[in-house]
């Protein structure tokens, strides 16, 4: 995948995004940048839009949050393959993960069915090292 060149907002929110200490809403998001000139929703999401079809960022489901991805070079476990989250209940931290068995056993499960996957995203709830440890 070619390298994208950003516009102004796509540039700001996924700026923000990389140093959040956790998942954003779009709301959030549209606080943290009304000093940039951000007004609207619509804004943020036109920029959260793009970051997604880049593979950029990820959007959390089950939090309707979004977070940069930590491995923006690997575009090929974006476009097809599955990309997994560790959410912590207790501090909200998100750890992204990639495994190839488990891509490999859920593409074969989909294909038994005969269903023709586009995006694969599981989100693990639980308590992270760091909570368990206290």
């Amino acid at each position: 995948m070619a390298i994208q060149k950003l516009t102004k907002n796509q540039s700001l929110v996924l700026d923000a995004l990389e140093h959040a200490e956790g998942p954003l809403s779009a709301y959030t998001i549209l606080d943290k940048l009304r000093d940039h000139g951000f007004r609207a929703p619509l804004q943020v999401y036109r920029a959260l839009d793009k970051l997604l079809e880049f593979g950029l960022i990820h959007r959390l489901e089950s939090m309707n949050s979004f977070v940069a991805c930590t491995h923006p070079d690997h575009h090929h476990h974006h476009d097809h393959g599955v990309t997994a989250f560790a959410i912590c209940e207790d501090c909200g931290q998100v750890t992204e993960m990639h495994d190839a068995g488990m891509e490999e056993r859920l593409s074969v499960l989909a294909g038994k069915q005969h269903f023709k996957t586009e995006k694969t995203t599981v989100e693990i709830r639980g308590h992270c090292q760091n909570c368990t440890a206290e």
